[in-house]
């Protein structure tokens, strides 16, 4: 079910935006973003930033896995950057000629680890806008927000404190189970009407309830991630440590 996860990430960015055509994805190195990102006609050009070169390999070179992201890899329109994508945004931002992106796909592990966190906090999400033109959309995967809402909201917090608009949703990814995701923008998010044809999941018609959460899951107040603090990191670590499964 990798595609419900997937296919929630990507479109109610890319179908939000007027012909996008370049994108940055960070994390992602399976190329499983990537293949739904390169569903768009308008696209030209994809970098992506993923630390680990081993991923990225294996992904473009396994003949199962490449089944499954369609040969995203090998598509001519990507550049595969393998770095810290913390300190690949700080050298955009002293470049004197820097990329500017239409959609951020940020597409990273959840924050169970300080090296991850900081990838979730203000120092991080006040560097995207030297990357982004200012109709950019931007989008976090952060966690499920039923087993660990205190987390959620934090990203969501983090996001808005570092400048953002933000639409928070969810979706029900089985293996996963209730996912949540938020939209960072400069200006306000409107839901898309329509979506690229063949989708499994996504569709004009369901897309709308995904920004609504029941009681369970609706906005508490949280503190700030900043790397003087990396307080989601507790907030996860406590969560996530009442479910075995994990």
């Amino acid at each position: 079910d990798e595609y419900r996860y997937h296919e929630a990430l990507v479109h109610p960015v890319m179908s939000a935006l007027n012909d996008p055509r370049r994108v940055l994805i960070i994390g992602g190195g399976d190329g499983l973003a990537l293949r739904e990102v390169l569903k768009y006609a308008s696209v030209d050009h994809v970098t992506l930033v993923d630390l680990d070169p081993a991923m990225t390999r294996l992904f473009s070179t396994n003949a199962q896995l490449r089944a499954l992201n369609r040969d995203s890899l090998l598509s001519p329109k990507l550049t595969v950057i393998n770095t810290d994508a913390f300190l690949w945004l700080k050298t955009q931002q002293a470049a004197a000629q820097r990329s500017r992106f239409d959609a951020v796909i940020i597409d990273l592990p959840d924050p169970g680890n300080f090296s991850v966190g900081k990838l979730y906090s203000t120092a991080f999400y006040r560097l995207l806008p030297t990357v982004m033109t200012d109709q950019a959309l931007a989008v976090i995967q952060s966690t499920s927000p039923l087993v660990a809402r205190k987390s959620f909201w934090c990203i969501d917090a983090t996001l808005r404190a570092s400048g953002f608009q933000t639409a928070p949703y969810h979706v029900l990814v089985p293996a996963f189970g209730d996912w949540g995701y938020v939209i960072a923008s400069r200006g306000a998010y409107h839901v898309p009407q329509t979506f690229p044809s063949g989708l499994r999941f996504i569709d004009a018609g369901s897309t709308a309830a995904m920004f609504d959460f029941p009681p369970d899951m609706s906005r508490i107040p949280t503190d700030i991630q900043r790397l003087d603090n990396q307080v989601l990191i507790h907030y996860f670590d406590e969560e996530w440590s009442r479910y075995l499964i994990y």
